[in-house]
C-alpha cells in the first residue's frame, strides 16, 4: 500500500505547551496511527535561527528538548520520522533554486508573513533580514524535499502552504512533472486561550502551561488565572462564560465537575481560591504520564540522541531521492 507522507514540524525555539497539545500534536498522534500515513516531523532549526541568529546555544539546547517533548506525549519513532532539519543539506539546496521563482513583492504580500514582522518589529526595528522574509521559500523546500502530500495546519498557516503550492506549480511549469505538490490538512481542534484570556498562548506573554512544568508550576501558573471581573466576594453570583479557570475547567475536568463548577459559580456557592485548586489538581493530573516520560527521557538522554540520528539517517535517503530527481530535471546532474 502507498502511503500518503505528512510533514510537520516545530522551531525549536521554547517548550511545548497545552494549546500545542490540544491542538498540533494531538492531530499528530492520530495520524501516526493510521496505516495509510508516512508522517515527519522536523525539527526545524535553522528556521529558528531567522529570529534567533544570535541565540545559537538556546537553539541547540531545545532541539531536544523539543524531540523530549515530543517522545513524552507519544510520538513513536517506530512510526514517526522525526529529524534535524540543518542535517538535511538537500533542504538549503532546493531553497537557493526555489529562491528564483519567488518574487520579493510576493513573499512581502503573504499574510503569514506581515503578520509574523509585524510582530517582531520589536526585534527587527525596520530591518528584516532576508531569511525571515524567505521563511516561506525555506517551508516549500522543507515539504517538497520529502514530497509531502499532506500537512496539517492552522488557518493562519494556510498562506505559506498555498506559496509553497505555487512554487512547485511555477518548477514543475518549467522543469516538468518533477515536484509533488502539498495540500493542507486544517486541524478540527480550537486554538486554545491563555490563563489571562489572550486568545494566543504563548511563552512571550507568560500565560502558558508548558507540558514540562512542574507541580508547583502549575499550581501557581493557575491560582493566577484571569476569573470574573465583576466577582468580588465569595458569595457574590459569578458568570463562568467569562471566566478563564471554568474554561479550562472545560479541558480537564469530568462532566459532572464541569456542571457542579457551573452552577455553583452562577449560585454563588464556590469561591475562586477552591475553584482553582481543584483545576490545579486535575491539571496535574491529566499531564502525570507526560511528566513521568519526560523525566524517563531526561535520564536516558542518549535513547533521545539515538532516536534524533536514526530519524535523520533516514530523511536524509529520502531527501537524496528528492534531489536527485530535481537535478536531473534541472539539467545540474553532472
Amino acid at each position: 500500500m502507498n502511503k500518503k507522507r505528512i510533514l510537520t514540524g516545530d522551531r525549536p525555539t521554547g517548550r511545548l505547551h497545552i494549546g500545542h497539545y490540544f491542538g498540533s500534536l494531538k492531530t499528530r498522534l492520530e495520524m501516526q496511527e493510521k496505516e495509510e500515513y508516512d508522517q515527519y516531523i522536523l525539527i526545524a532549526d535553522v528556521q529558528a535561527l531567522t529570529d534567533n541568529f544570535h541565540q545559537p546555544e538556546k537553539v541547540r539546547k531545545n532541539v531536544r528538548q523539543l524531540a523530549i517533548d515530543y517522545l513524552s506525549i507519544g510520538i513513536d519513532p517506530k512510526k514517526t520520522t522525526i529529524y534535524i532539519q540543518s542535517m538535511i543539506p538537500e533542504v538549503a539546496e532546493l531553497t537557493v533554486f526555489y529562491s528564483n521563482l519567488v518574487t520579493i513583492a510576493r513573499l512581502q504580500r503573504n499574510p503569514t508573513v506581515k503578520t509574523e514582522i509585524a510582530q517582531k518589529r520589536e526585534l527587527f526595528g525596520e530591518s528584516v533580514t532576508y531569511g525571515f522574509l524567505g521563511y516561506p521559500v525555506s517551508q516549500a523546500a522543507d515539504i517538497t524535499a520529502f514530497e509531502g502530500e499532506l500537512v496539517p495546519v492552522g488557518e493562519d498557516q494556510l498562506p505559506l502552504i498555498e506559496q509553497c503550492r505555487e512554487i512547485v506549480r511555477k518548477f514543475n511549469s518549467i522543469y516538468g512533472d518533477v515536484l509533488v505538490e502539498p495540500q493542507a490538512v486544517l486541524s478540527s481542534e480550537k486554538r486554545i486561550k491563555g490563563l489571562d484570556g489572550n486568545e494566543k498562548m504563548g511563552k512571550s506573554l507568560g500565560n502558558a502551561i508548558y507540558l514540562s512544568d512542574s507541580e508547583e508550576e502549575i499550581r501557581k501558573k493557575v491560582m493566577g488565572a484571569v476569573t470574573d471581573p465583576n466577582r468580588i466576594r465569595k458569595d457574590d453570583l459569578g458568570n463562568p462564560d467569562v471566566c478563564m479557570v471554568y474554561y479550562y475547567h472545560n479541558l480537564f475536568s469530568s462532566k459532572d465537575e464541569k456542571i457542579k463548577v457551573c452552577e455553583e459559580c452562577k449560585k454563588g456557592q464556590r469561591g475562586c481560591v477552591n475553584c482553582k485548586k481543584q483545576l490545579a489538581s486535575n491539571i496535574i493530573e491529566y499531564l502525570k504520564p507526560i511528566r513521568e516520560k519526560r523525566r524517563y527521557y531526561e535520564e536516558h538522554i542518549e535513547e533521545v540522541d539515538k532516536i534524533l540520528f536514526e530519524g535523520t539517517k533516514k530523511a536524509q535517503i529520502t531527501a537524496k531521492e528528492t534531489m536527485k530527481k530535481v537535478k536531473k530535471a534541472m539539467k545540474l546532474d553532472y
